[in-house]
């Protein structure tokens, strides 16, 4: 089967899109795991344990460390496809076990102070879903791209297999 190769600039295109996308959501991870982290885990492990997770404190220090090696990971176009897997159940814990209870939108305005202004309560479901999908278009779609630690591993693998066989 004949595959259409990718004109220059769609090729350029297609190398650099995820950057930005995978450089926001390991930040994003990073910066939840970092929180969790500065607070103390054993203030996370409470919120667990008050959902009803089994073995709260483990899983606070599982979760906290998830999100900072696996937002490393995807800052830096580390094996994307498979650090997306554990990124994707930590947010679908989140997603059904805190935020489903809140609805779909992540902004939740419930009233107006009249000298702060706006008052905001928990977060729905909206961001788990942003991320969920952007990790699913990394893994299975478009890869890590550009200045990843994939690419460079991926052109390494090929110019070795140059070398080998010429």
């Amino acid at each position: 089967m004949f595959v259409k190769p990718l004109r220059p600039e769609r090729a350029l295109v297609q190398a650099w899109a995820p950057l930005l996308l995978r450089l926001v959501i390991g930040f994003g991870f990073m910066a939840h795991g970092w929180a969790k982290l500065s607070r103390g885990p054993d203030k996370f492990a409470g919120l667990l344990m008050w959902i009803g997770v089994p073995f709260p404190h483990f899983m606070a220090w599982l979760t906290t460390l998830t999100e900072l090696v696996t937002g490393f990971a995807m800052f830096i176009g580390a094996f994307v496809a498979v650090v997306s897997v554990p990124m994707i159940a930590v947010l679908l814990v989140a997603m059904l076990t805190v935020h489903l209870q809140y609805g779909f939108s992540s902004i939740n305005t419930i009233g107006l102070n009249p000298v702060t202004g706006p008052e905001f309560g928990p977060p729905g479901v909206e961001t788990d879903l942003l991320y969920i999908g952007g990790l699913v278009l990394l893994a299975l779609g478009t890869g890590a791209g550009a200045l990843s630690l994939d690419q460079w591993r991926t052109r390494r693998k090929e110019r070795t297999r140059k070398i080998l066989t010429a």
